[in-house]
């Protein structure tokens, strides 16, 4: 089945139900598929082809929702971009994905303008903002997105293609630094939906509060589960004011809240979650990292009547790998489950052999819903996927009862928040500032984030930077969620002999 079809199956079987929510506006299935027959339409007119990739820089929203069904219905490759982000870091991977298309909100138009005429492929803009400010604007087709929605076409284009054929590249950054685009198809996709519909045991009546982005693997998969049964998404990112989503999750009597280690601090410290009786709360998921067994016990004592189930993925997985249900969550406690239906788990020591229970070794994994590879990337693909699956790059042992526990990760990624962040990108623009001569940056404990981003910095002699000086440079040039939390300044970095910065020297100084 093809993604596109979760929405068209529902636009007839249930035309006038609700299927997102946000902001105050709502949409039905009927109106989501007719506004993205419209947009696919339009996009046809305008060149773009099967397998062409568009672009979607669009705040999490019933635009984004039409737009990423739109893009499909239309045969293109859906490419959602990361809205807090720079023009530096669209530009890389606009160019890398060779872009033909970009649906872009206004208020985010002006990265575009910056770097429109480095884009050689592409040919096509829509947008509800002012494109007289692209500076190639007489290069490009620029459509505005309203007139789209009001006078376009509502038929369905019915363009041909199959289950093994790419619905998305999602960008993240991978071990080197460098954006990577994960290529899922419709198939990876489906089989990623299904097995979670399965173990949530989700139908049309529920109703999911998602605070996660979109374009976010985590985002995502709320979107197409609920899109698959028939159920309602309410889409709210302002999770920076919890008591608002909670005042909303009530009056909305949403079944289903999703979040990250995070998500679950916020709402046990500094919110009124517990004042709540949540009595149509069903579930409630939990990814993202590994949240602290305290943290969790807390949660449950606070609603016991509503499921908790801990999850473990990666993008490179269409989103979930691994589930522990409600029931075992106390007694497994730490634990990320088993495989979830459709996924088998291994755990592998480095000559390829199953580990015995107690022994760590890394988390290999095996089913439909693993990407096809890495966008351009065939070394990097090659080293992740081999015969026997994915190599997540995650190090665990299992128990004598085949539940999975995390012990540590193979990559020197930073997990803050939602976010997986690369040192190496960040390093790459402190080291841009005329005073810095070295720099490693690490992730500090943190009660609420998982992990703080704090930058070990080695000035060049002659040269005076306080702190500060240094985190409006990384905010000049990085995304908010990559811009260091802390910096230390030191006379020089530990090295082994080869002259390798010795992180985990330096990470486990930090959080003496």
């Amino acid at each position: 089945m093809l993604i596109q079809q979760f929405l068209e199956l529902n636009a007839r079987s249930f035309p006038g139900k609700e299927a997102v929510v946000n902001l105050g506006e709502r949409m039905t299935y009927r109106q989501l598929d007719e506004g993205a027959n419209k947009l696919a339409n339009s996009l046809i007119a305008r060149g773009i082809n099967p397998g062409d990739r568009v672009g979607i820089l669009v705040e999490s929203s019933i635009d984004y929702v039409i737009s990423f069904f739109g893009v499909l219905k239309a045969g293109g490759v859906v490419v959602g971009l990361n809205t807090d982000t720079t023009s530096r870091i669209l530009r890389s991977v606009l160019s890398d994905c060779s872009a033909s298309a970009i649906i872009v909100r206004h208020n985010l138009l002006h990265h575009l303008a910056e770097l429109a005429c480095d884009l050689p492929d592409l040919h096509l803009v829509i947008t509800d903002g002012d494109y007289g400010k692209l500076e190639c604007a007489n290069k490009l087709t620029v459509e505005k997105y309203k007139e789209i929605l009001e006078r376009g076409n509502m038929e369905n284009p019915g363009v041909a293609r199959k289950g093994g054929d790419l619905a998305t590249v999602m960008y993240t950054s991978g071990t080197t630094g460098d954006p990577k685009g994960v290529m899922l198809t419709h198939r990876n996709l489906e089989a990623n939906t299904d097995s979670i519909v399965e173990y949530l045991q989700l139908t049309a009546d529920d109703k999911v509060m998602d605070i996660l982005p979109l374009y976010y693997s985590y985002g995502l998969s709320l979107l197409l589960t609920h899109m698959r049964v028939g159920g309602t998404i309410v889409v709210d990112t302002r999770f920076a004011f919890p008591n608002v989503i909670l005042e909303l999750m009530a009056n909305e009597k949403v079944t289903g809240f999703a979040g990250v280690p995070t998500t679950f601090a916020i709402l046990m410290n500094r919110s009124n979650f517990k004042k709540y009786t949540w009595n149509h709360l069903r579930y409630m998921t939990q990814a993202g990292g590994p949240m602290a067994p305290a943290l969790t016990s807390r949660l449950i004592e606070a609603v016991p009547n509503v499921k908790l189930v801990i999850m473990y993925g990666q993008t490179e997985a269409s989103a979930r790998l691994s589930y522990l249900e409600h029931e075992k969550v106390i007694e497994k406690l730490g634990s990320i489950g088993k495989g979830i239906p459709g996924v088998t788990l291994t755990v592998r020591d480095e000559e390829g052999n199953a580990c015995t229970p107690g022994i760590v070794g890394e988390i290999v994994a095996e089913g439909e819903n693993i990407m096809v590879g890495y966008w351009n990337r065939p070394d990097e693909t090659q080293r992740v996927l081999k015969a026997d699956g994915l190599h997540t790059g995650d190090l665990a042992k299992s128990d004598e009862d085949g539940y999975l526990f995390i012990v540590g990760r193979n990559s020197e990624m930073i997990k803050s928040g939602a976010h997986r962040i690369s040192p190496k990108e960040i390093e790459e623009i402190i080291l841009e500032h005329e005073a810095v001569a070295e720099t490693a940056v690490v992730g500090r404990r943190d009660p609420i984030l998982g992990e703080a981003i704090c930058a070990v910095v080695v000035l060049r002699d002659g040269f005076v930077v306080s702190e500060k000086d240094i985190i409006i440079h990384c905010s000049r040039n990085l995304p908010t969620f990559k811009v260091p939390k802390f910096v230390q300044f030191a006379h020089s970095l530990p090295k082994t002999q080869s002259g390798k910065v010795q992180r985990v020297r330096i990470k486990d100084s930090i959080n003496e």
